[in-house]
């Protein structure tokens, strides 16, 4: 833990499920400025329909903002900007710089601060939030979490299928449960949309 935010420094994206590419989206950016708005519009164009689509758009402004300020990408180098989608209900953004001499850490959310609250700004919408080295440059991520619809155990679960139910074990109450010809597109957005 860092401060009051849990940060986690791990080195995988996660596994690929059913229908999951098992590499992420990746696309190279120069470290100016002038990428930040190309790399929002990157994962915008990817998590197109995504609930989480405009909570990591914020971040990976962040975080490529922080990849110019702070490392070596903003002095002619460049960031990685990468996308991935490991399992249903989950979106991960990821910027890889070429290093510096700071490791990322959220600071206070002071709102009246000239700076600083960025990293507090990602840690405090995502759930999860976390760096890895990418040597010679270090890689920060966030992650985004939605409810999805759990498939009964009739269903094959191999394929994505076109209709989902709730199972009868089901916490809800029956008057509150979905109908059983509910559809995932009838899902509201979850609380990061």
């Amino acid at each position: 833990m860092t401060g009051a935010y849990p940060v986690l420094h791990v080195g995988s994206f996660g596994s690929a499920g059913p229908g999951r590419s098992a590499r992420p989206w990746a696309r190279t950016f120069r470290g100016t400025p002038a990428s930040v708005p190309e790399a929002r519009r990157f994962v915008a164009e990817l998590l197109l329909g995504c609930p989480a689509r405009d909570v990591l758009m914020t971040c990976v402004s962040e975080l490529c903002a922080n990849a110019i300020e702070h490392t070596d990408s903003g002095n002619g180098g460049v960031f990685v900007v990468e996308v991935h989608l490991p399992r249903p209900g989950v979106a991960r953004i990821a910027v890889t710089d070429e290093g510096g001499s700071s490791l990322p850490a959220a600071g206070s959310l002071d709102l009246m601060a000239e700076g600083g609250r960025g990293l507090a700004m990602v840690a405090a919408c995502t759930n999860r939030w976390g760096y890895a080295d990418a040597h010679p440059g270090r890689t920060v991520w966030a992650e985004s979490c939605w409810p999805v619809p759990v498939p009964t155990s009739d269903q094959d679960t191999s394929r994505k299928p076109s209709r989902l139910r709730f199972p009868r074990s089901s916490p809800l109450p029956p008057d509150r449960r979905p109908p059983d010809d509910w559809s995932p597109d009838d899902w509201p957005p979850g609380p990061a949309a």
